[in-house]
């Protein structure tokens, strides 16, 4: 539909890895695109260069800091002066910290909850009055396989991803009259940098290769050890703000290679 295609689409942490690979199969689309995350506004600048010359489409960049109420404010301001009012939220952006629950800081945990949670929130009471005077909305939230299962040391991480699910659904429910959707996405294992430290200190400690390594860290929790592309979870938010998925909604979809079939 000509309409969607138009449609501005704001992406919370879209700089790098997982974001960015949904940033470029939006723009690829023809969707105008914001771009957000903890870049300098040099490599912003950058960012929306490359996007405008390759895929012809206007391009936004903010760093505001979505770990409060006002920096979330911020990004939708911020957004609004770069492209109009989104049609399209994909709330994205995640920290992680890992120690076990009776040390875990408080600081840490509070961090973890505001941005993987609580910007989700904000953002999406910010943009739902003009997604439902217009009728038409799409609500990404990247959760994770540990939305729906835990892992040990993982206590805010996990907390803020199952209730990111609970968010997705009831948001979900109250638009469903409106046109608007909601879903979640699940990824298990995704080759981004942040695995290879993993992968590298297996391959160094057992004495193996690098792939034996990979298959070996990804296949202890997937029975298909095989680690997700980002491209692929770009094409499947693309998909669910598409035509063929208004009917799902309240969905949470993992992404995990057997994961949580388990």
């Amino acid at each position: 539909m000509q309409r969607e295609q138009q449609q501005p689409v704001l992406i919370t942490g879209s700089t790098s890895g997982i974001g960015l690979a949904i940033a470029n199969s939006m723009a690829r689309a023809g969707h105008p695109v914001m771009l957000h995350g903890l870049a300098s506004v040099e490599q912003g600048e950058d960012l929306q260069r490359q996007f405008r010359a390759e895929y012809r489409v206007d391009c936004g960049f903010s760093n505001a800091d979505i770990a409060s109420e006002a920096g979330c404010a911020q990004l939708v301001a911020d957004t609004r002066e770069a492209l109009g009012n989104p049609g399209i939220l994909v709330n994205n952006a995640g920290v992680q910290h890992t120690a076990d629950a009776h040390g875990f800081a408080a600081e840490h945990w509070h961090n973890i909850l505001a941005i993987n949670l609580s910007a989700a929130f904000f953002l999406s009471r910010e943009l739902l009055p003009g997604m439902r005077a217009a009728n038409w909305g799409r609500i990404v939230n990247i959760s994770s396989v540990h939305g729906l299962v835990a892992s040990q040391q993982k206590a805010a991480y996990c907390a803020a991803k199952h209730g990111l699910i609970g968010l997705t659904k009831v948001v979900a429910l109250e638009n469903a009259d409106r046109g608007i959707t909601a879903n979640a996405i699940c990824p298990g294992w995704v080759e981004t940098p942040l695995i290879q430290p993993q992968i590298e200190s297996i391959a160094r400690e057992q004495s193996i290769d690098i792939e034996a390594a990979r298959a070996q860290l990804i296949g202890a929790k997937q029975p298909l050890a095989q680690a997700t592309k980002p491209e692929a979870i770009g094409e499947l938010v693309l998909y669910l703000c598409g035509e063929f998925a208004s009917t799902i909604t309240g969905a949470s979809l993992p992404v995990d290679g057997g994961w949580t079939a388990q």
